[in-house]
């Protein structure tokens, strides 16, 4: 367990295939272990001068990537998952020291992630396909945008990062990828990983760096033909703001806000119950998708609550190397002040605490754990609290009195990413209460955290700006073409009427004839 922490080597910025440490540091980000402050990573120097030449890279690289047939792109990237696949253990040590996950979920991130380019690669080029009408000698075919530029979160370091670069690099682009400020390292591997499928020079470069400085000059440069961002919802605003003189630029914005959960008498409660519990507080609750919120029927309500708050109380919190460990740190010291803070300010308004927002003490651990948090909301007293997003592992219950009112609160939330509704197949309305629900994805008796690569979903309000992601992102980072041929000879007499194109006339052609210079006066 303890033979973990040895420093990484320091390898910079990967740009036109090859490890760069910047000449001009404009600062350090240092990767620190979340769950034991005593294990720093390492000091990642970054530098805003690499921006410009990763993307003048890609820009280089992208003019022979685009011409590599699409079976040729598909053997990189199988040779990039069959490399990732033989690191397993690597990558599921890395990712437990820089976000403090328990070891076990960090495994199931990396096969999460190996299983996604699976999909990209067995379902995903399907979507690439030409579309032929040999009848009228028309086709479209999918050409790639260019340059896209990509910026993930640190919940989940690799599955991200894997999704949106080989779907990019599937699809015929370049990449320049900035990993989170907090995970440097997973970053690093990746790239290390993508190094040794020997793609092309400047077909994938990495920058390092924080987001407030190298993220949003990526986000902003002008060499970039496409940006996926992941992340707050702020963030993304910064970055509209910031590029409102592209509004061409193709933008995909991934921003949570968590999900919500609906339970309605009648349903099987204890599953409720457990779905809820692993929605919430997984991963701390610092997914996109995490429940954040639990919109209860009056008949189940006080059983729920206490049964929830029971059960919060019994999870194992401590280190990610420990056995049957499940909530892991927070991922650092400012995320832990705003939960607190949070939790405070619930209470403020008149909200009670199930179970209070406070730091958990782990012998022998200088991390940054904290509690399970449950508040009962009394929504209707003019602070209902359905307009932000809970940080961290904090679930906030709503008492309704029956579905309809479930639902109508729950359309009025700003984040719908998902939403999770407990039910009985045989309620009555069950088809009405699924049409009337306005939520990004629909899980029915399965948390909010559940979700399948091969359907298109999309946030929404506040959760995302409307794209489909998953194995439809191969499309959005794709420009559909159109090309239409004709291949008959002229016909004047289909010409259309007024042009008077084979009108014949007996007059001989107009012709103009110029009188000669004059000569110059003869003198006497």
């Amino acid at each position: 367990m303890e033979g973990h922490r040895e420093r990484l080597l320091r390898r910079g910025d990967y740009i036109w295939g090859s490890w760069v440490k910047p000449e001009r540091v404009d600062g350090f980000i240092v990767g620190v272990n979340p769950g034991d402050r005593s294990d720093v990573l390492g000091r990642f120097p970054f530098s805003t001068s690499s921006v410009d030449d990763a993307v003048e890279c890609a820009q280089r690289g992208a003019i022979y990537w685009r011409r590599v047939g699409r079976g040729d792109r598909g053997k990189a990237v199988r040779k990039y998952r069959d490399v990732l696949s033989k690191e397993q253990e690597h990558f599921s040590n890395l990712i437990t020291r820089e976000t403090g996950k328990p070891r076990w979920e960090a495994r199931q991130e990396v096969i999460a992630s190996i299983r996604a380019v699976d999909l990209l690669l067995e379902e995903g080029m399907s979507l690439l396909e030409p579309r032929v009408l040999n009848e009228r000698n028309a086709r479209s075919d999918y050409r790639p945008r260019g340059v896209v530029g990509v910026l993930v979160p640190y919940n989940l370091p690799l599955l991200i990062p894997t999704l949106h670069t080989t779907a990019a690099l599937l699809a015929g682009n370049t990449v320049v990828l900035k990993p989170s400020k907090f995970t440097p390292g997973v970053g690093q591997g990746l790239a290390e990983t993508f190094d040794r499928c020997r793609l092309p020079r400047g077909t994938f470069n990495l920058i390092q760096g924080s987001g407030t400085s190298i993220g949003q000059k990526l986000a902003t440069h002008p060499g970039i033909d496409a940006l996926l961002f992941s992340g707050a919802y702020a963030t993304a605003v910064q970055l509209r703001k910031a590029s409102l003189e592209r509004p061409e630029l193709p933008t995909f914005l991934q921003c949570g806000g968590k999900g919500a959960a609906i339970v309605v008498g009648g349903c099987d409660l204890e599953r409720a119950v457990y779905e809820v519990l692993v929605g919430a507080f997984l991963t701390a609750g610092q997914r996109n998708n995490s429940t954040g919120r639990v919109i209860v029927t009056d008949d189940v309500h006080d059983w729920f609550v206490e049964e929830l708050a029971r059960r919060a109380a019994r999870v194992r919190i401590g280190y990610g190397f420990e056995p049957q460990c499940f909530l892991g740190p927070l991922i650092s010291e400012n995320f832990r002040t705003r939960y607190r803070r949070y939790g405070r300010a619930l209470v403020a308004r008149g909200h009670r605490a199930v179970s209070k927002a406070q730091n958990r003490e782990i012998p022998g651990r200088r991390g940054f754990y904290v509690e399970p948090a449950i508040y009962q909301v009394d929504w209707e007293n003019g602070h209902g609290f359905i307009n932000d997003e809970p940080p961290g592992p904090t679930v906030l219950v709503y008492r309704v009195r029956s579905w309809e009112e479930a639902v109508a609160l729950h359309n009025r939330l700003l984040y719908r990413v998902s939403t999770s509704l407990f039910i009985s197949p045989e309620f009555a309305d069950l088809p009405e209460l699924i049409g009337r629900l306005k939520s990004g994805s629909l899980n029915i008796n399965r948390g909010t955290i559940g979700s399948s690569l091969r359907l298109p979903s999309v946030g929404l309000g506040r959760s995302s700006n409307g794209t489909p992601g998953g194995i439809d992102l191969l499309r959005f980072l794709s420009t559909p073409r159109s090309t239409l041929v004709e291949h008959r000879p002229f016909d004047p007499s289909q010409a259309v009427p007024g042009v008077d194109w084979d009108d014949e006339t007996d007059e001989d052609p107009i012709s103009v004839e110029l009188e000669p210079d004059p000569s110059p006066t003869t003198p006497p």
